[in-house]
């Protein structure tokens, strides 16, 4: 199994003038793969590209929040065949531990079609946590775009209604 390191960078803005590159499509295109080949000389090999949002301040005291394409780029750091260790050595994960303990049938005390309450065991590891948090982010910042609208209240933006604002004279 490969272990990767990823390098993150932003897509380029703007086209690169070049031989044969006479519109901007092909100014862009150009620029695109002048960055990709530069970064294949070192290893690095395209992943994917993701757009994700970015705050940025604007003014003295506000913020908007601007979508930045960035190219993912990921190249082997090192094959960690060597963690195929007898499984004789390592210890029993708790988790196995557990699972092993039969669970105790109820009692005759017990309601008629109340079910006992059992502790379950965890069936997951560290390492199965950690990748699950970190599919879970990736999730979240893939769906970010098609995020629900916030909850009903004071409505975003310069749009105000007057009863929210203190300065307004009242027109009735």
């Amino acid at each position: 199994m490969a272990v990767y390191e990823y390098k993150v960078v932003p897509a380029p803005s703007k086209g690169q003038k070049g031989k044969g590159a006479k519109g901007a499509p092909e100014r862009f295109a150009l620029a695109l793969e002048t960055l990709m080949n530069d970064l294949a000389v070192d290893g690095w090999e395209y992943f994917r590209a993701d757009t994700l949002p970015c705050e940025e301040r604007s003014g003295l005291t506000g913020s908007t929040t601007v979508f930045q394409n960035m190219l993912v780029f990921r190249r082997a750091s090192a094959v960690t065949e060597s963690l195929s260790f007898p499984r004789a050595n390592l210890p029993e994960p708790p988790a196995a531990r557990q699972a092993a303990v039969a669970p105790q049938p109820p009692t005759q005390d017990a309601e008629e079609g109340a079910t006992p309450a059992l502790d379950a065991p965890s069936a997951e590891t560290p390492r199965e946590e950690a990748t699950a948090a970190a599919a879970a982010a990736a999730a979240a910042l893939s769906a970010y775009r098609g995020a629900s609208p916030p909850a009903k209240g004071r409505p975003l933006g310069p749009a105000r209604r007057h009863e929210d604002d203190d300065n307004t004279r009242n027109e009735d």
